[in-house]
């Protein structure tokens, strides 16, 4: 059950950051437009990596135990900057949201969310190496990624279908700074927790 629940709190915890492929989630839950096959793409997306990180990292671990040390403070580091990077964008002030545009074909749609979630290194960095390297530190990595799995189902459904309720918040920058401060703060608790470790 604590593995389940760290790969729940790790993965909502990753993919809460504003990126590219979530703020096109977000944007098609306010303007409504494909909402549930955009969630479905991406979270089935992130399944297939968390679950490619997950059982290529336990492979790797038990051959080269040297190599998951490193992944883990390589995973640390990269938590670091991100979290830097998230306090830093907070500093600088948060870009309101500005959802424009119309209605775009289903194949259209999915091919611009397949191109923002399949050629985003931090999408690969963030599922295959990341959540397989903290997973492996885990007596249960398998159950650690159904977690991470879950938690990326729950976000990007919850972000689609509640863009709709976050859009007058979202709509003002300080919503951004806050939301960047709390993605940073939470990055550099999990880079602590894998330093500590």
């Amino acid at each position: 059950m604590m593995s389940y629940a760290a790969g729940l709190g790790t993965g909502l915890s990753l993919i809460v950051a504003i990126g590219a492929q979530n703020a096109f989630v977000l944007k098609q839950g306010l303007i409504r437009h494909h909402v549930f096959w955009v969630c479905l793409f991406c979270a089935l997306s992130d399944a297939a990596l968390i679950l490619l990180g997950v059982n290529g990292i336990a492979r790797i671990g038990s051959a080269a135990p040297w190599l998951l040390a490193g992944l883990k403070w390589a995973g640390a580091a990269f938590l670091i900057w991100y979290g830097a990077r998230s306090f830093r964008a907070a500093w600088q002030g948060g870009g309101a949201l500005r959802p424009e545009g119309g209605a775009v074909s289903l194949p259209r749609t999915l091919a611009v969310i397949a191109a923002l979630t399949w050629l985003n290194p931090h999408v690969w960095l963030d599922t295959v190496v990341l959540v397989g390297a903290i997973s492996a530190q885990w007596p249960r990595p398998g159950v650690f990624g159904l977690g991470a799995v879950t938690g990326s189902f729950l976000f990007f459904f919850a972000l689609g279908y509640g863009a709709r309720l976050l859009a007058p918040v979202f709509a003002r920058p300080r919503a951004w700074q806050v939301l960047e401060v709390l993605i940073g703060m939470v990055m550099w608790i999990i880079a602590l927790t894998l330093i500590v470790d």
